[in-house]
């Protein structure tokens, strides 16, 4: 019961905002719960034709992309070192990892405007990806330490009795065995970078580079008075998102499957 109420809290205002926009605004302020008396596909139809909207997509998945690959890569050496080395200071340097996850990110919105415009990183994708992939790297170091320390340790004994070194028991052995984990936290880089709306407002002022939030935003402002082609647009923002979940749930419940079931 709890998760029929659960999910209904889920599905009927995205159901909702999917038939709202099938509806022109007068209909909507007429009968905004009920379904479309006229289906006017023309809503979505006329944004799925806009190259803005295209370029919107292409931005957000290229910062995602690009946000995700570094900050994987990088936490994944990181939560190595942590969980297979012993080395002076290794516990305070984690937990000064950790402390991360208690900085705020609009302490540095200004502090980090600046560094960037000294940069000349302002208007260019790689401002937004390098101070994402910055933020992400507490989390995700935190969730492959814990799964990196639980690998036996007579793997990587048995490894280097073959000849293997360190950072090939890394990506041989260890990675292979992280996939889930590692599908857990690009999950999570993905999801955070695409609904990422205060960084790229703050970075981007040049429309060519804007992303899905910030898009959203205009295009209300644009059309605060066409509610049906607001909602329209909003149902379109967040299918590529829901699509990108869905395909990487399946993948994650079948990693985690596949490695408790193998004998």
């Amino acid at each position: 019961m709890i998760l029929v109420m659960v999910g209904a809290v889920m599905v009927v205002p995205l159901l909702y905002a999917v038939l709202s926009g099938f509806k022109s605004t007068d209909e909507l302020s007429r009968n905004p719960v009920g379904l479309p008396e006229s289906w006017v596909t023309g809503n979505y139809t006329d944004i799925l034709g806009s190259g803005d909207f295209w370029r919107l997509i292409g931005n957000s998945t290229l910062i995602a992309i690009g946000t995700t690959v570094l900050v994987v890569a990088v936490s994944a050496l990181s939560a190595f070192s942590f969980a297979r080395f012993a080395f002076r200071g290794r516990e305070g340097l984690f937990t000064l990892f950790t402390m991360g996850l208690m900085f705020p990110f609009a302490v540095a919105a200004l502090p980090l405007f600046l560094l960037l415009r000294s940069m000349n990183l302002l208007d260019n994708p790689l401002g937004v990806i390098l101070p994402q992939a910055a933020f992400g790297l507490p989390m995700t170091i935190i969730i492959l330490r814990g799964f990196f320390r639980e690998i036996p340790g007579e793997l990587e004994e048995a490894a280097t009795l073959d000849g293997c070194s360190s950072f090939g028991f890394f990506w041989r052995v260890l990675l292979p065995m992280a996939r889930p984990a590692l599908g857990t936290v690009s999950v999570l880089a993905v999801v955070t970078s695409w609904n990422n709306f205060f960084l790229p407002l703050l970075v981007f002022t040049d429309s060519t580079w804007w992303t899905i939030p910030i898009g959203v935003q205009q295009f209300q402002g644009q059309y605060s008075a066409d509610y049906a082609r607001v909602f329209a647009y909003l149902v379109l923002a967040m299918v590529p998102a829901l699509a990108f979940y869905s395909v990487a749930e399946r993948q994650l419940v079948g990693g985690l499957t596949a490695g408790a079931t193998k004998g």
